[in-house]
């Protein structure tokens, strides 16, 4: 058992707080198809990062948004397994609002989508693609979540899944807990996950009236 204190919690969503692999699976898959790639390659460069960055590097002459709007759409409509990550809605529901921010790399829309087909809380100050211009890697998103909730990045812990996720939550000056729900150990352990559990099972949270207390499984 691992304790950690801090001051407020960063989720990133798919893979953290909600299972949405299949949906994002089927969707790029027909998308990469469609234009002759390979869908593997598609969906491993796709996770974790906003879906307009994928479609620029593997189409970078063409019209971009019209096509990031085609994969939006095709997300949004399809929920089929879409569900909470095992722990998920008991862990969010054990901290104060104040104290926990979604920053993810979708769209406002298809978060909202997501977030009430798991039934974890929709809040109004996530941190979506449509409030960055650098999406992970890079530290911004963390850094605006922070922000967000009037705490430095250094006294937040960000809960990951992705590796892209990972270095954006340590290059912003977080601790990172990963999650094996998407990625392998020694990968997320390379890309500098401070610690690795299962998923949100493992993390128990308790608020002493000043800061939060993680209790993780490790």
């Amino acid at each position: 058992m691992t304790t950690i204190r801090c001051q407020a919690m960063l989720f990133d969503m798919d893979g953290v707080l909600v299972f949405s692999m299949g949906a994002v699976e089927r969707v790029w898959s027909k998308w990469a198809v469609a234009h002759g790639f390979d869908p593997n390659v598609v969906v491993h460069a796709a996770h974790g990062r906003p879906s307009i960055e994928t479609v620029r590097e593997f189409l970078p002459h063409g019209d971009s948004h019209a096509e990031n709007l085609q994969i939006e759409r095709g997300e949004i409509e399809d929920l089929e397994g879409v569900v909470a990550v095992p722990g998920a809605l008991a862990l969010v529901n054990s901290l104060p609002a104040d104290r926990w921010i979604v920053a993810t790399s979708a769209t406002l829309a298809l978060a909202e989508v997501r977030l009430r087909a798991a039934s974890i809380p929709v809040l109004h100050n996530m941190i979506t693609s449509g409030d960055i211009q650098r999406g992970k890697p890079d530290p911004e998103p963390y850094l605006k979540a922070a922000a967000r909730l009037g705490f430095p990045a250094s006294e937040c812990v960000v809960v990951e899944d992705a590796i892209a996720g990972v270095r954006s939550g340590k290059a912003a000056g977080a601790r990172v807990i990963a999650m094996l729900t998407s990625s392998e150990r020694v990968e997320l352990e390379r890309a500098g996950a401070d610690w690795v559990v299962r998923d949100c099972t493992d993390i128990v949270a308790n608020f002493d009236g000043s800061s939060l207390i993680l209790t993780l499984t490790v």
